[in-house]
């Protein structure tokens, strides 16, 4: 059962039908209003909607409209969903629709989704944060008609060494190439990849280098919807095994064992 007088901020995930939580499920079979992004959500998840659901495509209504619709639905009792493609956390707006409701008294509950940078990581096999490689993910995208803060310029991010994930950028993707070899931690040679529409059925996935990836991403005519992942945990040359695992690490579960010299 459903609050009343409630909006939730739900997860799409990357796009694969499949890859929605079983919470997003049920409140997509549940839900009387939803709103979606026409040009990010796979239909096939509406597919799940009951018959008389009211669906609106925000591709195509304003910010003020939306809250409108959401506000009014939420009033009237309705179950009312936002549907924010990936998860709500990152790059969705929901933060100034979220004021603005609950400036009225209208609840809103966020949940999750799977980002479509995970998605990506999962059908390369990739992980993120390799022990003796890096430790850190940075998120960011590049700066065009939406500004980003000067201390988080891609060149000063690069400067980390860390594993960078760029959204919202791949049709810059030279610029960000440029920007990430200023940073003078990378190289022609670090690896890179784009992942085009990550986990839907025409997915593509375009390995390479700093060196090449802008080229072979123009010659794929990727200018949109996809992911840039630099760093060396894509193809490294070497890296350590987990500590956790280790036979000889001790920690609060287990005490290891040191084997004695023969």
């Amino acid at each position: 059962m459903q609050e009343t007088r409630t909006v939730y901020f739900v997860g799409s995930g990357p796009g694969d039908p499949e890859l929605i939580t079983i919470r997003a499920k049920k409140l997509v079979e549940e839900a009387d209003t939803i709103i979606y992004s026409g040009s990010l959500l796979n239909p096939r998840i509406l597919q799940y909607a009951k018959k008389g659901a009211q669906l609106y495509d925000a591709a195509i209504i304003d910010r003020e409209k939306i809250y409108q619709i959401l506000h009014d639905s939420a009033n009237e009792g309705k179950i009312a969903i936002r549907f924010h493609d990936g998860d709500p956390a990152l790059f969705s707006a929901i933060r100034e629709q979220i004021d603005k409701l609950e400036s009225e008294g209208i609840m809103c509950k966020v949940v999750p989704g799977v980002t479509a940078l995970f998605g990506a990581a999962a059908d390369t096999n990739l992980e993120l944060t390799l022990p003796g490689v890096t430790q850190t993910l940075i998120i960011t995208r590049a700066e065009l008609r939406t500004p980003v803060p000067q201390r988080e310029s891609i060149a000063e991010l690069a400067k980390h060494g860390a594993t960078m994930a760029f959204y919202l950028s791949v049709h810059l993707i030279e610029e960000v190439v440029n920007e990430i070899l200023k940073g003078g931690v990378y190289t022609g040679k670090t690896p890179a990849m784009v992942v085009y529409r990550a986990t839907w059925e025409d997915e593509k996935i375009i390995k390479g280098t700093l060196g090449d990836i802008a080229k072979k991403t123009k010659e794929a005519k990727i200018i949109k919807t996809a992911l840039i992942i630099v760093g060396e945990a894509i193809a490294p040359s070497k890296y350590e095994y987990s500590k956790v695992y280790d036979a000889k690490f001790t920690h609060g579960y287990r005490k290891g064992v040191v084997k004695e010299k023969e």
